[in-house]
């Protein structure tokens, strides 16, 4: 089981892991083990609510597939184990920031102050830059 929060947790059935052999460091090793970790997480079927699926999915970008499989791919490590913790947390820090429900904006007019204050400084600056230019020749 995946612990996300105290209240989210995904069970192990819910996604998948594969051992591929990786790119990245090992030297010779690295052509004879298999010790990269693709991770799929079918959003369509998991046990999050609704509204998480949506954002994760938004979230996802380009790692979530056409059959709504998100794939995480770890091969940052020599060790399968930590290949297989990275993806996972990768996995859990995704569905953490969906859990999280953005705060409706509410539109605001701004107030007659401000907007004689915005005038005020326009008008000020207006004239300070007038000043700069060359002399009239009616003087």
């Amino acid at each position: 089981m995946l612990k996300i929060t105290d209240a989210v947790s995904i069970e192990d059935d819910e996604f998948t892991e594969r051992m591929v052999k990786a790119s990245g460091p090992g030297g010779q090793h690295v052509n004879k083990t298999s010790n990269a970790v693709e991770l799929r997480f079918d959003v369509g079927r998991s046990s999050l609510a609704d509204d998480v699926k949506a954002r994760l999915r938004r979230l996802s970008g380009s790692r979530l597939s056409n059959d709504d499989v998100l794939i995480l791919f770890s091969q940052g490590s020599r060790s399968l184990e930590m290949n297989r913790q990275e993806a996972r947390e990768r996995l859990a820090e995704l569905i953490r920031q969906a859990l999280h429900r953005p705060k409706a904006r509410r539109p605001t007019k701004p107030t007659k102050a401000s907007k004689l204050r915005r005038l005020d400084s326009k008008t000020r600056r207006s004239g300070l830059k007038s000043m700069r230019g060359r002399p009239s020749k009616d003087d």
